[in-house]
């Protein structure tokens, strides 16, 4: 093949590979599968090894430079990269609103969502990306090309001739950011505390092949320098001509006429920021008109025509005074750290989870510290940081103890866990939290035994084991406070009516771990009896469809374990049924009945599915997902960064649960 036939197929190369990868990364519609593209690739990286001087400055393979930088060249910027003023109520939104209409009576206003990212700016000269700089102060910046270069969203080639400097916004995605602190925390390395953070750190990395395993993304918003300027006369124009361009833009922005239109956008963003898959900390409003804006100008530090309204804190400082420790059913030892009480997101914070001891020698968190709170739309927040910056040498290094702060026995680490664990089968922490588990709504639901009555009458000694609450006696709950005649009466009836509870809710109730409700129901619905289910052996548990590996071995360990069969025993005696009433196993299939009739709003950011993915498993299951929350609302299922929707719940006092809880009632824990 002669030098201009190999010159041929590298431009073809080049050409097709930059089209699949806008296809991608730009446009999300890609049209080539992915070993399609890594097969083009391999044959364009084989052609450039051997012919090198034929190799192309727009060539994918240049996203990753060879060697790392020692500095970063400092860039002055031709046209300054000015900040935005900021707005944090909507009286300043008003208030710039009024001073724009005192110089033009109609105003269009362009609004964006405010990447929550670094600063960038991206010069091409004749069609090539030559030079990529942060905004620094505004004036001077520094040059980060390599790194950019490793964005795949960032054209490395575009049509537009002359030099025209193009500014945008660099970011994390949430997904790349929760990886990436998976990966540090594996090994033992500080966590970043936001994506922001993560992203700025990511392109200040002089080894670009450090940038390039982070994932970032862009979007582009803007122009600096502009030799050919097109007569745009509007900001929506110039956003338009970023796209034909082959520019990544934010697709969510809009134009309005009113500054009513304007609030609501800010209002509708402020409640559903927690869905999209990147951070954003607020709404740019910018005059729609390129010739207002001209008219309007800049002060010293910001212009006139564009201001940025900031959402309300999601973060918070304070000082963690203590650590404190609770054991769950499981025997699960977890760490919360009490704080001085801090406003945080609308609400009072005093406590925060700590997760588990590794995150305590990872944070390295002290008594006395002063942290970062961030709300992930939980009652309890977490510590992401500590300020370690602020500390006085005062401050007391904590450490997880050996034993059980509710029985004193050792605590273990099981091999594959990260938690420390209680394995003493009659701590009363576990006792007591496995009771409020079986007499939990999904499990036995009965009716007036909440967690403040089973810790009640565990501490009267009046019930030690689930055999117990179907043998209280009514004069002995009489005698206890805050139990008058109708209240024992009615709690005596629901205890009595749980005894016929079809057998998925006992299975459910008895706390097997991995055994969430929807896989009680499936074993249930499968063995018919409890003895069926006692006999079973691994292979006809696990060869059922949505039983897994793990959840057949606990299920196995479990019903061994001599204290559980002479239980269940016992439970027969009391008059527990032991049958499975439900549905035929066709229909429990179809997962018809578990939300029938009700009414379900989510809100927040779930982590484990999308909002279309949780609103499918809900209709499947017989339920209506709502927008908003109401009296006839039944549940909330409240995710990270809840907002109102989470605060009218609870003013309703409308069922609320987590995304575990949603997990463990539609698929087990």
């Amino acid at each position: 093949m002669t030098n201009e036939k190999i010159k041929e197929k590298i431009n073809e190369l080049v050409e097709q590979l930059n089209r699949y990868a806008h296809e991608y990364y730009v446009l999300d519609s890609p049209t080539a599968l992915d070993q399609d593209y890594d097969k083009l690739y391999q044959q364009l990286i084989k052609l450039e090894e051997e012919y090198p001087e034929l190799r192309l400055s727009h060539s994918p393979t240049m996203r990753v430079g060879d060697a790392p930088l020692s500095e970063f060249v400092k860039v002055e910027h031709k046209v300054p990269m000015f900040s935005l003023g900021n707005a944090f109520l909507e009286s300043d939104l008003l208030d710039f609103d009024r001073r724009v209409k005192e110089r033009a009576t109609e105003v269009e206003y362009i609004c964006e969502l405010k990447i929550d990212g670094l600063a960038i700016s991206l010069t091409y000269e004749n069609g090539y990306f030559v030079q990529g700089a942060t905004r620094g102060d505004g004036r001077i910046g520094e040059d980060i090309t390599a790194n950019l270069k490793t964005i795949n969203s960032i054209p490395l080639k575009i049509n537009e001739i002359g030099s025209i400097e193009v500014r945008g916004e660099a970011y994390m995605p949430k997904e790349s950011f929760e990886k990436l602190n998976e990966n540090r925390l594996k090994n033992e390395e500080q966590l970043f505390a936001n994506p922001r953070n993560a992203a700025a750190g990511s392109l200040r990395q002089l080894d670009s092949k450090i940038a390039d395993s982070r994932h970032l993304d862009v979007f582009m918003f803007g122009y600096g320098e502009w030799e050919a300027n097109k007569s745009h006369a509007s900001h929506s124009e110039r956003l338009n001509y970023l796209s034909e361009l082959g520019f990544k833009t934010n697709p969510e922005w809009q134009k309005f006429s009113q500054i009513e239109e304007v609030l609501n956008y800010v209002n509708y963003w402020t409640e559903n920021r927690h869905e999209l898959p990147y951070e954003i900390d607020g709404i740019v409003i910018k005059v729609n008109s390129i010739a207002l804006q001209t008219e309007l100008g800049h002060t010293a530090r910001n212009p006139r025509w564009a201001i940025a309204y900031k959402f309300p804190a999601v973060e918070a400082k304070t000082t963690l005074t203590d650590v404190e420790l609770s054991v769950g059913r499981t025997g699960v030892v977890t760490p919360t750290a009490v704080l001085d009480p801090v406003l945080i997101d609308g609400s009072i914070v005093g406590r925060a989870t700590l997760h588990n001891a590794d995150q305590i020698k990872l944070l390295d968190v002290r008594i006395g510290d002063k942290v970062i709170l961030k709300k992930a739309g939980d009652i309890i927040p977490k510590v992401v940081r500590v300020i370690k910056e602020e500390r006085t040498g005062n401050e007391v290094a904590y450490e997880m103890p050996k034993t059980c702060p509710a029985c004193d026995s050792e605590l273990v680490h099981l091999e594959g866990e990260v938690a420390l664990r209680c394995l003493n089968p009659d701590c009363p922490a576990q006792l007591k939290e496995g009771l409020i588990h079986f007499v939990s709504r999904e499990a036995m639901d009965i009716r007036g035994l909440g967690e403040r009555v089973v810790e009640q009458l565990y501490d009267e000694s009046l019930i030690s084991s689930i055999a117990d609450i179907y043998k209280l006696d009514k004069s002995r709950l009489l005698t206890l406070e805050r139990m008058g005649e109708k209240s024992v009466n009615n709690l005596l009836e629901a205890i009595e009516s749980s005894k016929t509870n079809s057998l998925e809710k006992l299975i459910f109730g008895l706390g097997i771990r991995h055994i969430g409700a929807k896989a009680a129901s499936i074993l249930a619905a499968n063995f018919k009896t409890i003895d069926h289910l006692l006999g079973a052996s691994y292979e006809e548990i696990v060869s059922i469809d949505e039983i897994g590996e793990i959840m057949a071995a606990s299920v196995i360990k479990y019903l061994n374990e001599p204290h559980v069969k002479e239980l269940i025993a016992h439970l027969k005696e009391l008059g527990i049924n032991m049958t499975y009433k439900g549905p035929a196993l066709e229909t429990l299939e179809d997962d018809s009945l578990l939300f029938a009739s009700k009414r379900i709003v989510l809100t927040g950011k779930l982590t484990h599915y999308t909002r279309r993915e949780a609103k499918e498993i809900i209709e499947r299951l017989g339920g209506e997902v709502t927008s908003s929350v109401s009296k006839n609302t039944d549940i909330v299922v409240a995710g990270e960064d809840s907002g109102s929707k989470y605060d009218q719940a609870v003013k309703l006092e409308v069922e609320i649960w987590d995304e575990e809880s949603f997990i463990k009632a539609t698929e087990g824990e």
